[in-house]
């Protein structure tokens, strides 16, 4: 009981050590990447943390597994640096009393990992998706950065604007330039606002303004003034639907409708939290390291083998959404193959630590021929 309850508080303190830590690293480039976003006009600058969250969300099932997997590994391994599995095992204890108080520090993450693949991944992955679609949707003046040129989600009108209103529907000084069948038009304003129509267009409205008109193939020019001028800036056909994606979609709806992108995405839900358990068990008997040589071996093991294990669960996930594998028979086989990798590694652990195997009897009959031989002499 006092090891269970040492060993749990010495788990649960590397854990919070390696989450902050990589925890971290993901924010650190979540944030890079997202403010890049924000600063080129991909997204909103308003939804920046909104975003970072639903990215974090995202990631929390593998930041988990990884958690637990490199937790186990780390206070396994110290133990055997420090010799206290040699006393462990002296003591005659085995290996497998290890496996219950992993399994307790183990069950949280699992839970947790669980609820996070079919419930909050789905959603974080629907409301982000949401979020960056309604900035494509918004209409094209309400993205632009005032002093900064900015191009159109139709890639044709490039927007210039010295200031923007408290509700962004109104600009002054506005600079617009448009590619059109082979003609290019320049707009120039003082102000302009955002206005509705009938029909539920989007148009911005500029007044008291110029227009210039190249026709490069007639070699033509042309300039107007104008008191008022409209540009078509969103369709009412533009709806926000969020998206349709199977990541996106909740469990439930990936029931109903069966075909390959859905049982693909449920194959990946249902394996993470497999994954988590297979992982923590399998670093009981991987953890074995020499305190002469040093660990770096043991941990480039470990991290190909959870790279290879991410990956083969992947293939099986390309095999169901291409249709040439089935779910019943694609989301089993790779958790059975490390369950019965890490039966092997118990045994061997379990035999290579017994009193009977054949290196531990050997040493300990060159153990007591020394002794003889010392006794012989003495006498």
């Amino acid at each position: 009981m006092i090891f269970q309850r040492a060993l749990r508080r010495e788990l649960i303190s590397t854990a919070g050590a390696v989450f902050t830590t990589l925890f971290t690293i993901i924010i650190t480039v979540m944030l890079i990447k997202i403010l890049g976003q924000a600063a080129g006009g991909q997204i909103a600058s308003q939804d920046v943390v909104a975003l970072i969250g639903f990215q974090s969300l995202n990631y929390m099932p593998i930041l988990l597994i990884l958690t637990g997997y490199i937790s186990v590994l780390l206070v396994v391994t110290r133990s055997y640096q420090d010799s206290e599995m040699v006393v462990w095992f002296a003591s005659g204890q085995s290996l497998a009393r290890w496996i219950q108080p992993v399994l307790w520090f183990g069950l949280p993450i699992i839970i947790l990992t669980t609820f996070l693949s079919f419930v909050a991944t789905p959603w974080a992955n629907s409301e982000s998706a949401q979020y960056r679609e309604r900035f494509e949707k918004r209409e094209d003046i309400s993205r632009v950065s005032p002093g900064k040129f900015q191009e159109s989600a139709s890639a044709n009108r490039i927007y210039f604007v010295e200031g923007l209103t408290g509700d962004a529907s109104k600009v002054k000084n506005v600079f617009v330039n448009t590619q059109q069948e082979g003609k290019n038009s320049i707009v120039v304003a003082k102000e302009g606002n955002v206005e509705l129509d009938k029909n539920g267009d989007k148009f911005l409205i500029l007044s008291k303004g110029r227009r210039y008109d190249v026709l490069s193939s007639q070699n033509e020019f042309r300039v107007m003034e104008f008191e008022r001028y409209g540009v078509l800036v969103a369709s009412n056909s533009q709806a926000v639907n969020g998206d349709k994606s199977a990541r996106a979609l909740p469990t439930g709806d990936l029931l109903k409708n069966r075909n390959g992108f859905n049982m693909g995405e449920l194959l990946w839900r249902l394996s993470l939290p497999l994954m988590a358990l297979c992982l923590m068990l399998l670093a009981i008997p991987l953890s074995f390291v020499n305190p002469r040589v040093g660990r770096s071996a043991s941990l480039l093991i470990a991290l190909l083998l959870f790279i290879t294990y991410s990956n083969v669960t992947n293939i099986f996930q390309a095999a169901v959404v291409q249709g040439r594998m089935s779910f019943g028979i694609a989301w089993w086989p790779m958790h059975l193959v490390v369950l019965v990798i890490i039966g092997l590694l118990f045994l061997w652990r379990l035999n290579v630590n017994s009193r009977w195997h054949p290196l531990v009897m050997w040493s300990a009959v060159k153990h007591a021929r020394l002794i003889k031989i010392k006794k012989t002499a003495a006498t």
